[in-house]
């Protein structure tokens, strides 16, 4: 019940089906039984509306898993420490699953992940059940394509592409998502579902690196390459704008190409686009803080002992998500090098212990008087609801890796982009 599991639950709730929400944090289950939300984007009164339906309830116990007709999994996919895919939450929720499967049961796998993962790893785990998927139990892959916070798109209108792992597994599945979303894309395998999204992944993450690695050579150049990108995307074809900034976060972007970069090592194949880009997006936290240093020499300051206040732990605008955020890793390398470091998100109050990372901190408040006592404000995530007009006013020094001061009128000598 995460940013995948619940908006989803919430598109079947509104469609009419009865939802069981099952979660193996207790926490979780408690708040959701009492109508309260823990994600952001997805208010507490939307949770209200579920239970109010009576077509939602959250459980923390598998059995209730034996009497649901369809189970649809949206766990994590994490990288192990060597960058290796880390099937342990798939595994240990099919594990989960076939203690409670049945004949007639519709299972589908939405984690992102290598195409062939549904086919090799989930299915041979359901089928130590005795039963035989196909005939007894049905199979299919489903990609997620959540973008929280975004409003143009919602988990109900953002097309379901959907691959089964037989015809009959790919129009149950079908026959489903269509009954709770606006459209269905069914395509002719659960391996091209899977295939489908890691391509949708690789896009961005290239892409990205593509733009942070000429942000660093126009740097060399005196050319500001966000007046680049807004002078190319006035051509009406053929570009798209993608945007530097201080690294990669969210679940899927960082993680998911090398998901088939591993897999791709199975066929004797060098994914050497997607290990470039990689390499450039996991070195930005790093570019950022080489540019506070040389903003700090500006004024004669060292790193070590400099008063340094990151602004924003999300890792993109608006939203209280931090999983893979850049910030994490950037708090982290300019505490490293002997800065002390604050941060402020006004979406997010406090850090959550991670898989990698337990930062400890709190967000600081952000006023005129407390700008001034530090020595160096880095601008991680441009959140709409930061006044950076007073942020440039009041901060000593700024370095500012999303381009967010652009729009502030008046001189900005004290702003260095990164």
């Amino acid at each position: 019940m995460g940013y995948v599991g619940l908006p989803l639950a919430e598109v079947f709730c509104s469609a009419g089906f009865p939802v069981v929400g099952f979660d193996v944090d207790p926490e979780k289950v408690n708040k959701l039984n009492a109508g309260k939300s823990y994600i952001e984007h997805i208010p507490t009164p939307r949770i209200q509306q579920m239970r109010k339906t009576g077509h939602f309830e959250a459980s923390c116990d598998p059995k209730v898993l034996h009497n649901c007709d369809a189970l649809i999994i949206c766990v994590p996919t994490p990288l192990s420490k060597s960058r290796d895919p880390d099937m342990t939450y798939i595994i240990k929720t099919g594990e989960t699953i076939v203690q409670q499967l049945r004949k007639g049961q519709l299972v589908v796998l939405e984690s992102t992940t290598y195409p062939g993962t549904t086919r090799e790893v989930l299915v041979p785990i359901l089928e130590k059940s005795g039963l035989k998927t196909g005939k007894d139990f049905f199979v299919a892959f489903s990609p997620e394509r959540e973008d929280p916070g975004r409003k143009d798109f919602t988990t109900g209108t953002i097309p379901k592409v959907v691959g089964g792992l037989d015809a009959k597994s790919g129009k149950l599945a079908t026959t489903l998502y269509a009954r709770a979303v606006k459209a269905v894309v069914p395509v002719s395998s659960c391996d091209v579902a899977e295939a489908a999204k890691i391509v949708e992944n690789v896009y961005r993450c290239v892409n990205i690196a593509m733009v942070n690695e000429l942000k660093m050579v126009f740097e060399r150049m005196g050319i500001d390459v966000w007046e680049v990108i807004d002078a190319a995307k006035t051509k009406p074809f053929g570009f798209q704008a993608f945007y530097p900034g201080p690294g990669l976060g969210g679940h899927c972007i960082p993680i998911d190409p090398f998901y088939l970069t591993w897999k791709a090592r199975h066929y004797g194949m060098a994914t050497r686009f997607i290990e470039l880009a990689g390499e450039i997006n996991t070195s930005m936290p790093h570019f950022v803080v080489d540019h506070v240093i040389k903003a700090l020499n500006t004024v004669k300051k060292s790193i070590n002992g400099a008063k340094v206040l990151v602004l924003g732990l999300a890792y993109k605008p608006n939203i209280d998500d931090i999983r893979e955020s850049p910030s994490i890793e950037l708090i982290e390398l300019l505490k490293h090098a002997g800065a002390k470091v604050d941060y402020n998100d006004p979406h997010v109050p406090t850090t959550r212990k991670q898989r990698e990372h337990d930062l400890r901190m709190k967000s600081v408040p952000v006023t005129p008087a407390s700008l001034k006592k530090y020595d160096c404000v880095v601008i991680s995530t441009n959140h709409d609801a930061y006044d950076y007009e007073m942020i440039v006013k009041n901060a000593p020094l700024i370095v500012d890796s999303r381009n967010a001061c652009a729009k502030v009128k008046g001189p900005k000598k004290n702003v260095f982009k990164a």
